[in-house]
């Protein structure tokens, strides 16, 4: 892994946020609690719920959602601090920066990191915005 490119976004969140102490994240999908990749945030300190202004689109791919940006659609989800160690494993799950793009965004709790990708791919939108909500199938 490019370690560059990891430290640069670090940088700008410094700069972003004043030098804040700790990092945020929001999360939309399988790190939301209760969901299957919720362990990858262990030691995490749940902020709370939170819904994005309609700036983005969910897109469910089955097992996962993707979040992409350009898209009217108000996203669910959560808001957790993390430390750099857990930004990292994060990171490796979403397998970031070649999958999935980090951006900024400002939560009740000051900016946080949310993991997107530049364009949305093929799947099943989800216009109401929420992953917990989406159609499963029944075999």
């Amino acid at each position: 892994m490019d370690n560059r490119s990891q430290n640069a976004d670090t940088a700008n969140y410094d700069a972003a946020t004043g030098g804040d102490a700790y990092l945020r994240v929001f999360v939309y999908g399988t790190l939301l609690a209760g969901e299957s990749n919720h362990r990858w945030l262990a030691g995490a300190s749940y902020l709370g719920e939170w819904t994005t202004p309609p700036l983005f689109r969910l897109t469910d791919l089955g097992p996962y959602p993707v979040l992409s940006p350009a898209g009217r659609t108000a996203v669910s989800g959560e808001v957790y601090r993390i430390s750099r160690l857990i930004l990292q494993r994060l990171d490796v799950l979403e397998v970031y920066p070649s999958e999935y793009q980090r951006r900024l965004i400002d939560t009740p709790w000051g900016r946080a990191w949310v993991y997107l990708r530049a364009s949305a791919p093929a799947g099943r939108a989800l216009h109401h915005g929420d992953w917990r909500r989406r159609p499963l199938f029944r075999l």
